[in-house]
């Protein structure tokens, strides 16, 4: 009944995977080459984890 009150998980996981997009953005173009390739790693793991978790909330409502 009140399933609409209920934080969801993974707004926070896609805020911050947005925000470390954001520092690759502009490690990317100020040349550090280094930074952007870990924080881009460290992003792509995040998706991963907002896909999983996402797809394991659709499978108990369907």
């Amino acid at each position: 009944m009140f399933g609409w009150l209920k934080s969801d998980p993974a707004k926070k996981l896609r805020a911050e995977y947005n925000r470390l997009l954001e520092q690759g953005m502009h490690a990317q173009r100020n040349g550090d080459m280094r930074a952007y390739a870990a924080l881009t790693e460290k992003a792509e793991a995040l998706w991963a984890d907002i896909i999983a978790l996402e797809n394991k909330g659709q499978g108990k409502d369907g």
